[in-house]
C-alpha cells in the first residue's frame, strides 16, 4: 500500500508525503510517484497522531454510569459490582467503540487495564490502531486470589504472542489491591521477560494515608524499597508525591502519565507539574477511562494538562501548548520505545490532518496553540495508522454499527446487573 499526499503543510512548509508499506519514505516538495492512493492536502495540516498512556479501553460502556462520587466509593459500589458482570464479547464491543472514538479524536497509540485483553486485542486489530494491553493482577491480600491471578499470568503469556501493532504488559491495579508478595512476583516475572508494568501509584490522599499505616512508607517510597521501580514501570496519576519521590522516579527512570481530567473530576488532586519537569521525571498524557473522564479526546486533555498545571504552579507560563503537545504525541510514543509520534522520513506512518478552514482553527496564528487550547475532534479530516487510512473527511468505516452495537450490549448488561 502506497499513498502520497499532495502539498499539505507540515512545520509551516508547504510539502507532498510519500507513505509505502508502514513508513513515511519521503518529504518534500512536488513528489510525482505513482500510488495507490492519493489524499489532496490543500487546507490541512499534517501532524503526528496521539498517544494514551493510560486509559481503561472498554469503560466506554459505564460512560456516565456512576458520575459525581469519590473514588472509592465510586470503585467499590458502582464500578466493580458492574465489571463482575462483563464478559469478554462485551470487552470488546465496549474496546470497538474505544476505538471508534480514539481513531476519530486522532489517538492511534492507547495504552489498556482491563479485563479479558484479548477481547481488546481483536478490536484493536479489526480498527487498525496500535496498543499495549495489560493483564490485569488484583489479590486484595488473599492468598488464595493471588495464587490464581500467578497461575493467571504465567498461563496467559505462555499462551499468547504480540503481533505488529499490539503488544502484552502486566497490570497490577494498585498498592492497595495487590499485595506485597505479588508485587515482587511480578517484578520478577517482568524482568524475566522484559516486560513493561502498568499501574496506578499515589492517586489520592486516602491511597497516601493508607500506605503510611500499613507500610509506615508513602506509595513511592514503598514500590522502591521492594526494588520495584525501573524504567519499564508506567504508574498512572501520581498526585500524592513530595520532592524526593519525584528524585525517586527520575532516577529509576520511571514513566509517569499525567491523567488531569480524570483527576480533576474525581476530586484526587492537582498534578505537580512543574515540580515534576524541575526534577527530570519522564512524562506523558493520558485520559483514564471513560467512566471518570467521561471521553478519550486527546486535544482535551492536552488542554487541562495545561490548565492545570498554570494552577498548581500559579503561573501561565506553565506547561505551554507546545510541552503538552509533546506530551500528548512523541513523549507517549518514546516511553514504549514506538518509532511514532513524530512525522519525519523513516518513521511510522501514523499521522493525522487536520482541516486548518475549521471555525476553531481560524485565524492560525500559531497551530499548536489552537489545537492545545481550541480544537476538538471535528478539525480533524483524515487519520492515517500503520500506513493505512482509518478515517477520511471525517468517516470511519462501520461506525454507525459500532454505535448501535454498544448500545445494545450496554442494555444487556444492565439487565444481568439488575438481576444481580
Amino acid at each position: 500500500m502506497s499513498i502520497l499526499i499532495k502539498k499539505v503543510q507540515l512545520n509551516f512548509k508547504t510539502v507532498d508525503i510519500l507513505i509505502k508499506g508502514n513508513r513515511i519514505v519521503k518529504i518534500a516538495e512536488n513528489i510525482e510517484e505513482k500510488v495507490d492512493q492519493e489524499i489532496d492536502g490543500k487546507n490541512k495540516a499534517a501532524l503526528p497522531t496521539f498517544h494514551n498512556v493510560h486509559t481503561h479501553a472498554a469503560m466506554t460502556l459505564l460512560r456516565g454510569y456512576a458520575d459525581d462520587l469519590p473514588l472509592h466509593t465510586w470503585l467499590e459500589q458502582y464500578i466493580w459490582p458492574f465489571e463482575q458482570k462483563l464478559t469478554f464479547e462485551d470487552v470488546y464491543i465496549g474496546s470497538k467503540l474505544a476505538c471508534l472514538e480514539m481513531i476519530k479524536s486522532g489517538t492511534t497509540f492507547f495504552c489498556d487495564m482491563y479485563w479479558h485483553p484479548l477481547a481488546t486485542k481483536q478490536a484493536v486489530e479489526e480498527m487498525g490502531i496500535r496498543a499495549a494491553l495489560s493483564t490485569v493482577f488484583v489479590d486484595f491480600n488473599d492468598n488464595k486470589k493471588a495464587k490464581h491471578f500467578k497461575e493467571r499470568t504465567e498461563r496467559f503469556f505462555a499462551e499468547n504472542q504480540d503481533s505488529e501493532r499490539v503488544f502484552f504488559i502486566l497490570g497490577p491495579h494498585a498498592i492497595y489491591t495487590v499485595s506485597r508478595e505479588s508485587l515482587l512476583w511480578l517484578k520478577d516475572f517482568a524482568q524475566a521477560r522484559d516486560l513493561f508494568i502498568h499501574i496506578h501509584l499515589a492517586e489520592t490522599k486516602k491511597e497516601l494515608e493508607d500506605c503510611r499505616k500499613t507500610y509506615g512508607l508513602t506509595p513511592v517510597r514503598y514500590l522502591d524499597s521492594l526494588g520495584f521501580l525501573g524504567p519499564k514501570v508506567v504508574v498512572a496519576h501520581s498526585i500524592w508525591v513530595d520532592e524526593e519521590e519525584m528524585e525517586i522516579l527520575a532516577r529509576r527512570e520511571v514513566k509517569v502519565v499525567h491523567v488531569p481530567s480524570s483527576n480533576i473530576k474525581l476530586a484526587s488532586g492537582l498534578f505537580p507539574y512543574a515540580p515534576m519537569k524541575e526534577k527530570g521525571v519522564f512524562l506523558s498524557l493520558g485520559t483514564d477511562g471513560c467512566a471518570s473522564n467521561n471521553n478519550l479526546d486527546m486535544f482535551e486533555e492536552m488542554m487541562v494538562a495545561s490548565f492545570n498545571a498554570k494552577i498548581y504552579a500559579q503561573s501561565p507560563s506553565s506547561l505551554p501548548a507546545e510541552e503538552a503537545f509533546a506530551l500528548a504525541t512523541k513523549q507517549g510514543a518514546w516511553a514504549f520505545g514506538l518509532d511514532s509520534g513524530e512525522i519525519k522520513e523513516g518513521k511510522l506512518a501514523d499521522l493525522m490532518l487536520v482541516n486548518l478552514n475549521h471555525y476553531l482553527l481560524v485565524p492560525n496564528h500559531n497551530l499548536i496553540s489552537n489545537l492545545v487550547y481550541s480544537a476538538n475532534p471535528a478539525c480533524l479530516d483524515t487519520v492515517i495508522c500503520d500506513g493505512k487510512v482509518l478515517m477520511e473527511k471525517g468517516k470511519v468505516e462501520g461506525e454507525e454499527d459500532i454505535i448501535e452495537e454498544a448500545r445494545e450490549c450496554v442494555q444487556r448488561i444492565l439487565e444481568r446487573v439488575r438481576k444481580g
